[in-house]
């Protein structure tokens, strides 16, 4: 079914989000490359949402994924780490909520069960988590994809990201190649973090896009790609 030339490519988006947070990339390498995004839409754990998409996929793959999809991916490589042919997260977070963290999640969902998911949607990705060229057009299309999904999917993922894992010992044992990508004035998941996943991981780039925040797929889709592009060009380790 799934051809062996090519490594097909999997994008896993974020939050609420659906494949127009990838348009530029998939408009791209969908030219070369069998391109597929997977929704994060079953349970309320990142656990069953990995089994889920893991289900839709080919047998091998190369996955990327930005913010929650991001988390979604490392779930993918723990489970199934013989199925990632490559690996490449974008504006994510290895790490498991705290306590406080966690918790500041029960006014979202509190703001959704009343009807006012708008104002949950923007709660997640605020102004200053996006970079000032395009913060406005953004914003809206964050709202109509968050809309489109409803309350009760932003309650379910809100709650698989509460109770996420850490997966840092994950990246320590990634043995495919790897990219860690993120725009320069994210502030929802700074630089800092993503430098810590890149050391952890044995053979990953870290890649800054400037000028972006945690959208750099549209922020700077082209800056993206070619990350992205050097990504899929980095040769295989042999083991």
């Amino acid at each position: 079914m799934w051809g062996e030339m090519v490594e097909p490519l999997v994008f896993l988006p974020g939050l609420m989000c659906d494949a127009r947070v990838f348009g530029p990339q998939i408009a791209e390498f969908s030219r070369d490359h069998t391109v597929i995004t997977a929704p994060l839409r079953t349970g309320e754990a990142i656990e069953s949402i990995a089994r889920s998409v893991l289900t839709t996929l080919p047998p091998k793959f190369a996955l990327a994924g930005h913010s929650m999809g991001g988390i979604v991916a490392m779930e993918i490589l723990r489970t199934a780490p013989d199925r990632v042919s490559r690996l490449a997260l974008l504006d994510t977070n290895s790490l498991s909520e705290t306590p406080q963290s966690a918790s500041a999640y029960e006014d979202l969902i509190v703001m959704a069960r009343t009807g006012r998911l708008d104002e949950a949607l923007a709660g997640v990705v605020k102004p200053e988590h996006l970079a000032a060229s395009r913060r406005i057009d953004l914003l809206a299309l964050l709202q109509k994809m968050g809309e489109g999904f409803g309350e009760g999917e932003f309650i379910r993922q809100l709650r698989a990201l509460q109770r996420r894992r850490d997966y840092q010992s994950t990246l320590r044992r990634c043995k495919v190649p790897a990219a860690v990508i993120c725009g320069s004035e994210d502030a929802l998941t700074p630089i800092k973090r993503h430098r810590a996943m890149a050391e952890l991981i044995p053979y990953a780039n870290l890649t800054v896009i400037e000028g972006a925040g945690h959208l750099p797929t549209l922020e700077k889709p082209m800056e993206t790609i070619q990350a992205l592009r050097e990504w899929l060009a980095q040769p295989f380790v042999l083991q």
